[in-house]
């Protein structure tokens, strides 16, 4: 099956002259994010072991939790949606130069924070804060122009992310007190919230398609119901954080969640490493949610366990999976994942159940927290190395894009 991903429709065709690499969104932006997800682990990890010293003014663990969303999410974000939006639009929205610059506005911010030490802090904040609005007028004037409402809670999506990292900086530049956890908290579940928004739209597709299972579907009222009960989360960390109706709405949304994914077929995916890997990181939202609701009755669970379970398990499997999936299929190639990259799921999903079980025994912690660290750099290592050459060469058929 080497057609273009069914969801994302027929895409408009770029100009001739666009250098490979720059025919696409999901081209450069999936090169970036992956790398990005690899090397900054990694200066994490150094970091956390005294040998690199973090200089921001946001603190060494704002920084790191900062870098992983608004840099490495936002990177896979603006990937999937310059890609998918244009073929939901049969609008380009950027190619070649504009998305040279989009590229460049993402670089700039993440230069910004590696150089916050020597540079005044508001230049690091405008800097950072530049790249997601310039994203939401891209992928807004395809929308709007071609009136496909359906997909407006993208721009949402992006606007909300937005006025997260905008707290994040007012309160780092101490405009704005008490908004660090609570910005970031909301953007941890305002990603999940996309994430819940996709899937539901394309998971039980993609594996019906594969596996030729009739009876693998939707249950749109339950899909409605999981994404009302997230939005509802997500409001409700921001505007009352750690309060019980937020551990309400949370065991709400992981129950919702689970009910409407047991007709989407993950028992029928072992042998698609390009669908369980979607599947797992769906699981990984239930688990995260739950463990949540756990922290909040017993100090046995933390609630880093639950942080991690929805970041290095939710986000990590979806972002690779999907990075995964639609650079084969927008270049032309079958959709079978290349052997090294199997592998990488194998190691991020061990990543997850690492991290996650580590501040269950304080003893053997810190060892938990080093081995996670590089199984989630080794993988998204791994899929940076072998998908480079895809996604910095021409489509295989012959096709523009």
């Amino acid at each position: 099956m080497s057609r273009a991903l069914p969801v994302l429709g027929s895409a408009p065709v770029p100009p001739a002259d666009v250098p490979a690499w720059a025919a696409k969104g999901f081209r450069p932006f999936f090169l970036l994010a992956g790398g990005f997800a690899a090397l900054i682990m990694l200066l994490w990890l150094l970091a956390l072991a005294g040998r690199v010293h973090v200089d921001s003014y946001l603190g060494a663990m704002y920084w790191h939790a900062h870098e992983m969303v608004f840099g490495f999410v936002a990177a896979v974000l603006a990937g999937f949606l310059l890609t998918a939006v244009a073929n939901w639009t049969q609008r380009e929205t950027a190619v070649g130069g504009p998305l040279i610059v989009l590229v460049a506005l993402w670089l700039a911010g993440r230069v910004a924070f590696a150089a916050a030490a020597v540079l005044p802090v508001p230049v690091v904040a405008v800097a950072d804060l530049a790249f997601l609005p310039a994203l939401a007028v891209v992928v807004g004037r395809a929308l709007v122009g071609a009136k496909n409402r359906r997909n407006y809670a993208v721009l949402g999506v992006v606007l909300a992310l937005w006025l997260a990292d905008l707290a994040i900086h007012l309160d780092g530049n101490r405009i704005l007190a008490g908004w660090l956890w609570r910005a970031t908290l909301g953007a941890l579940d305002v990603v999940t919230l996309l994430i819940l928004l996709i899937s539901a739209r394309v998971f039980p597709m993609f594996t019906r398609n594969a596996t030729q299972v009739a009876s693998i579907r939707n249950v749109p009222a339950l899909d409605m119901a999981t994404v009302a009960a997230m939005a509802a989360l997500a409001i409700t960390d921001v505007a009352f954080p750690e309060t019980r109706a937020g551990t309400a709405l949370a065991g709400a949304t992981a129950a919702l969640a689970l009910a409407r994914s047991v007709p989407w077929g993950a028992r029928h995916t072992a042998r698609h490493p390009l669908l369980w890997i979607l599947h797992a990181g769906h699981a990984w939202i239930v688990i995260g949610l739950g463990l949540r609701v756990a922290a909040a009755f017993t100090g046995r669970v933390t609630a880093s366990s639950a942080v991690h379970a929805l970041t290095v398990g939710a986000i990590g499997c979806t972002t690779l999976g999907m990075m995964a999936r639609v650079s084969l299929g927008h270049s032309g190639r079958t959709l079978v994942a290349p052997y090294p990259v199997a592998l990488a799921f194998g190691a991020l999903v061990l990543a997850g159940i690492v991290r996650v079980l580590g501040p269950f025994s304080l003893s053997i912690y810190p060892a938990m927290l080093y081995l996670s660290g590089t199984l989630w750099s080794l993988a998204f290592a791994t899929f940076t190395v072998v998908y480079a050459r895809i996604l910095v060469r021409p489509r295989i058929d012959g096709r523009p894009g």
